[in-house]
């Protein structure tokens, strides 16, 4: 939903003609996603921002549930788990900026709307960098069993190094005077949503694993069993045959029916 929304309101501004907007600076020549979103396109950046808000925090509340039910790898102590509460409370405060940036629009509502920017900013960042905690620590905990929580890590720890860094020149470009510092700053908005993009994405990565398939555990319980911790009614289903072209007829788990 955020890269569709963006890519409309980039191709949109394109084809209008790149239109100088009443609430750009004089000199500027490339618009703030924050621009076109205060005109006709409006409806369009407050539903994209409010449906990628929602569901990108019931991805961390999903997250959070998953692990308290054996579906992903559950939290090995009390600072993971601490972390990964905050993060919720980090991602609601940043999906709340978001929202509020777009309804309070920078053409009406200068000072609040970057008011809210940097709430949305910092929320997400901070609720970034805990969840790299977390990940931290239970990636070290399950490194053998798991090291996808490893690799997820990695990617949220790029996230929030890249972010931060985009996050500080943009905070330099608005914060200055100077139209020189426009353009740069507009240039830094995109790519820092686009970025943010990534990191949304980036949870389909920790949910998968929580699937139940015909040839797959989630990976809370999974690990249970390989402790011996076996619950009653949990089973491991295996292929039909070891054949890697597929099932093949007249076999079941692996011997001739």
């Amino acid at each position: 939903m955020v890269l569709a929304m963006l890519i409309a309101m980039l191709v949109t501004w394109v084809k209008e003609g790149r239109p100088h907007y009443p609430s750009m600076d004089d000199g500027q020549t490339i618009a703030y996603i924050s621009d076109v979103g205060a005109q006709h396109l409006k409806p369009l950046f407050v539903a994209g921002s409010v449906v990628t808000v929602v569901f990108l925090d019931l991805a961390f509340l999903s997250e959070r549930w998953l692990r308290h039910s054996n579906q992903l790898a559950s939290n090995k102590g009390r600072l993971d788990k601490a972390c990964a509460i905050l993060s919720i409370f980090f991602a609601i405060a940043g999906a709340a900026g978001l929202i509020l940036l777009a309804v309070f629009d920078t053409l009406r509502h200068p000072n609040m709307h970057d008011g809210f920017i940097a709430l949305f900013i910092a929320g997400y960042v901070i609720s970034a960098i805990l969840v790299c905690i977390e990940y931290l620590r239970i990636g070290i905990f399950y490194r053998r069993e798991h090291r996808i929580l490893l690799i997820s890590f990695f990617i949220k720890l790029a996230f929030v190094i890249i972010e931060l860094a985009l996050a500080i020149g943009f905070g330099v470009c608005i914060g200055s005077k100077k139209a020189s510092k426009q353009n740069p700053g507009a240039v830094l908005e995109w790519t820092i949503s686009f970025v943010f993009t990534g990191y949304v994405l980036s949870f389909v990565v920790d949910l998968l694993p929580s699937v139940r398939t015909r040839n797959h555990v989630p990976q809370g319980e999974k690990y249970l069993m390989d402790q011996g911790g076996r619950e009653e009614g949990v089973s491991i289903e295996e292929p039909l045959t070891q054949d890697s072209m597929g099932p093949t007829t007249g076999f079941y788990r692996g011997q001739r029916v």
